[in-house]
């Protein structure tokens, strides 16, 4: 089976500043404090997923996850090593992602379809459904600044989910929502992997990556700490889980 993305020692570094006012760094400078410092985001990183794999990624805040989905996406580039990808990416890497906010809903649609790669005549075949999807068709003309997050996410994921992806990335957006609204995606979600396609979602809800993923990848301090079952790598995530797994087989819970 070909291989859909290849990450190869990969490091990606970040400019953290501690002064954001000449009166911080004026008082930073008298006491000989340092302005910035670098900060290792994505630290050696190699990683290989096959066309078709169903991939969760996870880790504690800052684990350096999202910034990983951002590098296979093409967001950002790597400091050091590689990313090679295998056709076209999509996804929500971000609630709002690619969405301009004193654009409409309509206006939105075209645009980020354009981000995603699509041509205009492929949105026009597609833009009824891709609206129908969303369930916003009553403010598909108001300026998007004016959605909720809900919103924000049920836009942006409909026109993700319609571009035809090979490579679906999807990064803690189905947070956001309400529950049915969640569950339709994750029926898409189930839908493209069927078709072969292959995904890498980034969570912290163990039991939705249980039930989607095949494989998962935790990663610790911008470095990789496990790769392999999903339900071992939601153990080392969560040291936790399998304590209350037992507890509540103890107690006669399902």
């Amino acid at each position: 089976m070909a291989d859909a993305i290849v990450i190869d020692r990969v490091n990606k570094d970040f400019t953290l500043r501690h002064a954001h006012s000449i009166k911080e760094m004026t008082v930073r400078a008298l006491r000989r404090q340092s302005l910035s410092e670098r900060f290792r985001a994505v630290d050696g990183v190699s990683l290989t997923v096959e066309q078709g794999e169903t991939l969760a990624l996870m880790g504690l805040n800052g684990s350096g996850k999202s910034t990983l989905l951002k590098l296979i996406s093409g967001v950002m580039l790597p400091d050091g090593g590689s990313v090679r990808v295998r056709g076209r990416v999509a996804g929500l890497i971000e609630v709002g992602a690619g969405l301009h906010p004193d654009l409409t809903g309509r206006e939105n649609v075209y645009l980020n379809a354009a981000i995603l790669g699509m041509s205009r005549k492929e949105t026009d075949h597609c833009f009824d459904s891709i609206v129908d999807f969303s369930e916003i068709e009553k403010f598909l003309d108001t300026q998007v600044k004016f959605y909720s997050s809900g919103m924000f996410m049920r836009l942006g994921f409909s026109v993700a989910v319609h571009t035809d992806p090979d490579i679906f990335l999807i990064d803690e957006v189905l947070a956001v929502g309400d529950a049915p609204f969640q569950h339709k995606c994750l029926q898409r979600i189930r839908a493209l992997h069927e078709e072969g396609r292959t995904l890498v979602i980034v969570g912290h809800d163990a039991a939705t990556l249980e039930r989607i993923c095949a494989r998962g990848v935790v990663l610790k301090e911008g470095r990789l700490a496990f790769d392999g079952e999903v339900a071992d790598a939601v153990a080392v995530f969560d040291p936790d889980a399998e304590a209350r797994d037992m507890e509540e087989e103890l107690h006669g819970h399902p």
